[in-house]
C-alpha cells in the first residue's frame, strides 16, 4: 500500500537560494512514516495501549532536485518489507509538477515502550501495512553498515539539552544531523546542501549526555562519528557528500 501526504515548504524549511533543506526533507519523511503507522493503528496515539514504538535505525536520502519555499510537495511512502523485529520503508518526494525530487530508504526496529527491549513484529501487525515487496527506490543496493574511519581530523563535545529530546525521551533523530553539521570544518560546511546523506543510529542519546563528534574525510565523503565522551559507546555515524 502506497501512503501519500502533501507538505508545504515553510520558512524554517529552507536555506540558501530558498531551497528546501535536508533536515526539512527528513522531517517530512519522518512525519509521513508516523502518519502511515497511525493509519494502521500502530502510532504515537496508540502507544499507551500497544506499548510499542518504531525506533529508527538508518536513513539513506538522495536529493535529485530541490524545490523552493512555498511549493507543495507530494510524498509517497510504503512498507518495503517487515521481518521478525525490523521494518524497511521507502519514500519518494514529488514537486508540484510531479517531478521526482528525492528518494529515501530507512530501517526501523520495533521496541517495547515499557521495557525498552526489542519486540517481535507479529504477522497480524505486519499484514496491516500491506508491504510493497517489489518496489524499492534503491534497486541496486541495500542499506549496509558504515565502518568507522581509521583517522580523524577534528572533534567537538556537545551536551544534550531539553530542546533536543523527543516524545519518547531520547535525542530526536533529526538532531543527529544538526550535530554532524556543527562538527564539519567551515570549508566543508559551506558546500551545503549535500545531496546524499546516510545516518546510521547505534545507541540512543538522552538528556544531559555529553557526546563527542569526531570528523573525518575519506574518498571525498564527510564522515561524522558520534560517541560518548569516553568513546566507549557509539551513538551514530553520518556520511555527507
Amino acid at each position: 500500500m502506497i501512503y501519500k501526504e502533501t507538505f508545504k515548504i515553510g520558512l524554517k524549511d529552507v536555506w540558501s537560494k530558498n531551497e528546501v533543506s535536508n533536515i526539512a526533507i527528513l522531517e517530512y519523511l519522518e512525519d509521513i512514516a508516523a502518519y502511515h503507522s497511525d493509519s494502521v493503528g500502530i502510532g504515537i496515539n496508540t502507544t499507551k495501549e500497544t506499548h510499542l514504538n518504531w525506533l529508527l535505525l538508518d536513513w539513506e536520502l538522495e536529493v535529485l532536485k530541490r524545490p523552493t519555499y512555498g511549493q507543495i510537495l507530494e510524498i509517497h511512502t510504503w512498507s518495503r518489507g517487515i521481518e521478525k523485529f525490523y521494518a524497511y520503508r521507502d519514500f519518494e518526494v514529488y514537486d508540484e509538477k510531479k517531478n521526482l525530487c528525492a528518494i529515501a530508504t530507512s530501517k526501523w526496529l520495533l521496541v517495547d515502550s515499557q521495557t525498552e527491549k526489542i519486540a517481535r513484529v507479529e504477522q497480524e501487525m505486519a499484514d496491516r501495512y500491506k508491504s510493497e515487496t517489489e518496489k524499492a527506490v534503491f534497486k541496486d543496493r541495500k542499506i549496509e553498515k558504515i565502518r568507522e574511519p581509521k583517522e580523524y581530523l577534528s572533534e567537538m563535545l556537545y551536551t544534550t539539552r531539553r530542546r533536543d529530546i523527543d516524545v519518547i525521551g531520547h535525542m530526536h533523530n533529526l538532531y543527529y544531523l544538526y550535530l554532524a553539521y556543527e562538527a564539519l570544518p567551515e570549508e566543508e560546511y559551506s558546500k551545503r546542501p549535500f545531496n546524499h546523506i546516510r545516518i546510521q543510529y547505534k545507541n540512543q542519546i538522552k538528556l544531559g549526555d555529553t557526546v563527542k563528534c569526531k570528523y573525518a574525510k575519506e574518498n571525498g565523503e564527510n564522515i561524522i562519528v558520534i560517541k560518548s565522551e569516553n568513546e566507549k559507546i557509539l551513538h551514530a555515524i553520518i556520511k555527507l557528500n
